[in-house]
């Protein structure tokens, strides 16, 4: 059986298409758009911020099991990191991560992904970076947020009336970035057009709602058992 959400048709967990719909299953696999997921990442960045929702995005597959994740051919996105420049990145922790797309070569991207960690606060006044966040945020689909990304998400305007929330240590601070910002204090992620999630690990959480909403329960909750991590109710 197929499932026809709004991205178009997914496999149920444990289905076997008979022979006659392999080739149908297959063309509709190459003509598929993937969806492009920009990471963004930048000097202090925290590392599972950025990592988590690579994870998720990246081991997403329509097509259940091990051998799936062994080709991207039923992948439904397209995951890069995305920075100012090519410099070598280097993360809180002292990782250092090469970009893959500067922020003037990056292709189009559908669904963007803005991190926090220490880093956040001296981009608080980069209006390189907040008017790239406000360019790329006016034509994505869709736009996330981890951790202390949202301080970036308010300081660009994008959070105005919108409930949000941060990481607990944060939480006044987006408030003073933006009194209209109705601020969530005991919610893991929070969808009100924009997403954002609190911190640090609770990005993994924000990955996996966005791969629910997208696909449907079946598939992200297949990619959570393929990484071994456990889902809760948000």
């Amino acid at each position: 059986m197929l499932v026809f959400p709004l991205e178009g048709p997914i496999l149920l967990t444990g289905f076997t298409p008979h022979p006659r719909n392999v080739n149908m299953i297959r063309n509709w696999m190459t003509e598929m758009k993937k969806w492009n997921v920009g990471i963004l990442i930048f000097n202090d960045v925290e590392v599972l911020d950025f990592a988590g929702p690579f994870e998720v995005f990246s081991r997403t597959r329509l097509v259940p099991g091990l051998e799936s994740r062994r080709s991207e051919e039923s992948a439904p996105f397209r995951v890069f990191t995305v920075a100012k420049t090519s410099t070598p990145v280097t993360t809180t922790g002292g990782l250092q991560i090469i970009p893959e797309f500067m922020f003037s070569d990056a292709p189009p991207i559908d669904l963007l992904v803005v991190p926090g960690g220490l880093g956040t606060r001296s981009l608080l006044s980069d209006q390189e970076t907040l008017g790239w966040i406000r360019q790329v945020a006016a034509k994505a689909k869709k736009v996330t947020s981890v951790c202390t990304g949202s301080l970036l998400l308010a300081k660009s305007d994008l959070l105005e009336n919108r409930r949000a929330t941060t990481h607990w240590g944060a939480l006044d601070l987006l408030q003073s970035l933006n009194k209209s910002v109705q601020v969530e204090r005991d919610r893991r992620v929070v969808d009100d057009g924009i997403i954002t999630s609190a911190g640090v690990a609770s990005g993994i959480d924000m990955a996996f709602y966005v791969v629910e909403t997208l696909y449907g329960r079946e598939v992200a909750d297949e990619t959570a058992r393929y990484i071994e991590f456990r889902r809760t109710e948000q």
